[in-house]
């Protein structure tokens, strides 16, 4: 049975990572493309005590919905005899599933190339185009916004005590002078993140980077978060207390998720 760290990575990988195809069959001409006129529908899912862990994705003409749970009936199943095997194929390690449906060799294809494109976000991936270094943070901010709020829902000790003491605040991050802008809304121990820019309030804190370059320095750790502030390639409006407390977070989804 899957210990409670790898139900958590799994969990995020679930509502978290998988959620951001989304911005490829968008923002990834490539992915886009491949998608285009794709009605399929996808599992993963890994056995855990008894039961299955996983997720369905639905694509359908470019539009995706994922379940947070895996449906008996899909185009294509990706099986894992464990959770911890699940996290390290998605992670893009060695671990291999068994796979329903791969005689349809064009859709595997299809669905193994957006999986292959979400390890942009991976902390050693070090893109050189303008665009797909655009990707790299639009998929790590969108992602990251979404796991902090369930990292919340899940019941994360440290998560839940810094949300439980918090009136309605929000945390906004954003990049200037791009369309990236997500924001976590934290009130009395709930939490809901969201894109774009919160209209109704201002907020407590918010975290804008530069350009899409500096983004990236922080995001690969090429600099600490004070050096960063220090550096101006991130400005804090708001408490910068609780703005290192945001990036401490943050940093940790990316360790549970890579």
């Amino acid at each position: 049975m899957a210990d409670k760290n790898e139900l958590l990575t799994a969990h995020l990988y679930i509502t978290a990572v998988f959620p951001v195809i989304k911005v490829l069959l968008k923002d990834d001409p490539s992915i886009a493309k491949k998608f285009k006129t794709v009605n399929a529908t996808v599992v993963f899912k890994a056995k855990n005590d008894n039961k299955y862990t996983g997720a369905t994705l639905i694509f359908n003409n470019g539009e995706l919905e994922v379940l947070p749970e895996p449906v008996e009936k899909a185009d294509i199943v990706f099986k894992f005899g464990s959770v911890k095997k699940m996290n390290t194929f998605l992670k893009g390690g060695a671990a291999l599933p068994s796979i329903k449906g791969y005689t349809k060799s064009v859709l595997l294809f299809k669905i193994i190339s957006a999986l292959l494109r979400l390890k942009l976000m991976m902390p050693d991936v070090r893109p050189k185009k303008e665009h797909e270094k655009y990707l790299k943070v639009k998929l790590a901010l969108y992602m990251v916004s979404t796991a902090l709020s369930k990292l919340n829902k899940y019941g994360d000790e440290k998560m839940k005590a810094w949300t439980d003491k918090q009136p309605d605040r929000i945390y906004q991050l954003s990049v200037d002078h791009t369309d990236i802008a997500v924001y976590l809304r934290v009130k009395a121990g709930k939490t809901k993140a969201g894109r774009g820019f919160y209209q109704r309030k201002r907020p407590f804190v918010h975290l804008k980077f530069a350009n899409i370059d500096d983004a990236l320095k922080v995001l690969l750790k090429d600099v600490e978060f004070v050096e960063a502030v220090d550096k101006k390639y991130i400005s804090i409006t708001g408490s910068p207390e609780y703005a290192n407390m945001l990036n401490d977070f943050m940093m940790h989804i990316q360790a549970v998720t890579t």
